[in-house]
């Protein structure tokens, strides 16, 4: 445990989407640290499994099934998560979905509204839920996973870019409404992550390859690279830090 983790040791860290890439590694990361976590995704089974490995790392854990895009489901997951803890101290809204895109004129209506109730009502309602538990007892950090392209434009994924500069929206609004009530709400913005939802969004390995391979980085960032950032914003740390995005993309978009 290092000195900017170790404020979490105890704490209660809700995450969406946790199940795989960049969720599971938090997770494991949260563990390591002492953290009890609570692991919510739509894929039950990926869920309990990362919740022993939660375990066996050193922190606690409990594993539910939730798909975001159910406003109810989100808030019977914070009810469960107080419940059983005691108090939910943090939050990282993970979960996300990158549909295969194309141009914005041959872009069809049924991807938009699916890229937009996940990513930014998946997001809107963890973050209602999870400010309300956090009001009546003092507080805590919520980190929102957006992306690169809430800053940048990419091209053939305009249904993604919109919501991500939408998760920022949220983000920057909480921030204010919340830091003098003890709540802070940051967000990381990740380049392109070995992950099995960069791999289905952009349609194959070589295409992913080919845009892991224009970072100054010259590779790919890892899971754990974003799991790193997440928890020092979560911790007491970044007790000065809100309302910011912070970049994790091999310099992506300092070029």
């Amino acid at each position: 445990m290092t000195p900017s983790t170790s404020s979490l040791q105890g704490k209660t860290i809700l995450i969406t989407g946790a199940s795989s890439g960049m969720g599971a590694a938090t997770a494991l990361a949260l563990g390591q640290a002492g953290a009890k976590v609570v692991l919510t995704s739509r894929r039950e089974s990926a869920c309990l499994d990362m919740a022993h490995a939660v375990e066996q790392a050193g922190g606690q854990a409990m594993a539910l099934a939730v798909d975001v895009t159910q406003e109810a489901q989100i808030q019977s997951a914070v009810a469960k998560a107080v419940a059983h803890f005691g108090q939910l101290d943090g939050a990282f809204n993970n979960a996300g979905l990158l549909l295969p895109g194309r141009p914005l004129h041959e872009l069809d209506t049924e991807t938009m509204q699916a890229s937009w109730l996940t990513n930014v009502m998946g997001v809107f309602w963890a973050m209602k839920y999870e400010i309300t538990a956090m009001l009546s007892t003092g507080g805590g950090a919520i980190v929102n996973n957006a992306s690169i392209v809430a800053r940048v434009g990419f091209p053939q994924i305009a249904h993604y870019n919109a919501s991500k500069h939408a998760v920022m929206g949220l983000t920057q609004t909480a921030a204010l409404e919340y830091f003098q009530r003890g709540i802070r709400v940051n967000a990381v913005l990740p380049g392109p992550i070995e992950t099995p939802m960069a791999l289905q969004g952009f349609g194959s390995a070589e295409q992913l390859a080919a845009v892991m391979g224009t970072t100054p980085a010259g590779r790919a960032g890892r899971p754990e690279e974003v799991a790193r950032p997440v928890l020092f914003l979560l911790s007491g740390a970044a007790s000065y830090i809100s309302g910011q995005a912070l970049m994790v993309d091999g310099g992506y978009t300092v070029q």
